[in-house]
């Protein structure tokens, strides 16, 4: 069985209003219901947000177009990433660095894992259902990190030709070329920009 990921955008004033040793549960049960509006079927993309009137409104979940939930397409965005920076221009580097540090990438230490776990939401996570890829930034790192974005968008197109050069194709890999890659980057920004726009935080859980 492969690692998922539900992405979910989350009010944090409620997240950190619930009782600490409650938090990892409610969220991992909040993160599908039957109030979805999509439960009677498969969601292929996009926002999928509480019906109205939901005790769950306080947070909506995020469907990265093509993955099904897989965190592998995550994963080989962040290898071709390491791949293909040392190409990319100073200021843009650092900005791309410190956004996919942020979320999906081991950083560039090779002999230190970056977190992507602000401390202080989840006492625990004995309490999680599986285990795999876990990321919890609050409304303001999330701030950081859509600045951070910002910065670096208008050179991705630039990555275009060095990627296809550097980054390879292996069989295997679930993002093969330069548009999976931006896609599933630009995704990662779509979730920033709504979870910054909100004022809420961001939560990756491996369900």
């Amino acid at each position: 069985m492969g690692v998922d990921i539900t992405v979910l955008v989350a009010d944090w004033a409620h997240v950190m209003g619930l009782a600490p040793q409650d938090r990892l549960r409610v969220v991992q049960e909040s993160a599908y219901a039957d109030d979805d509006p999509d439960a009677g079927g498969d969601v292929v993309d996009g926002w999928v947000w509480p019906a109205a009137g939901s005790e769950r409104a306080w947070l909506g979940r995020y469907e990265f177009p093509g993955t099904l939930g897989s965190y592998k397409p995550h994963f080989w965005a962040a290898e071709g990433w390491e791949k293909v920076r040392g190409a990319a221009a100073g200021e843009m580097r650092a900005a791309l660095d410190e956004f996919l540090e942020g979320l999906i990438w081991w950083g560039p230490r090779a002999d230190v894992d970056a977190e992507q776990v602000d401390p202080g939401v989840f006492p625990s996570l004995e309490g999680l259902w599986r285990s795999g890829p876990l990321i919890v930034r609050s409304p303001a790192t999330v701030a950081r990190l859509r600045r951070r974005w910002h910065e670096a968008a208008p050179a991705l197109e630039g990555l275009r030709v060095p990627y296809a050069e550097l980054a390879g194709r292996e069989p295997e890999q679930r993002v093969s070329g330069f548009e999976e890659f931006a896609g599933l980057v630009t995704g990662w920004a779509e979730v920033v920009d709504e979870a910054e726009r909100r004022g809420w935080g961001l939560i990756g859980l491996p369900i």
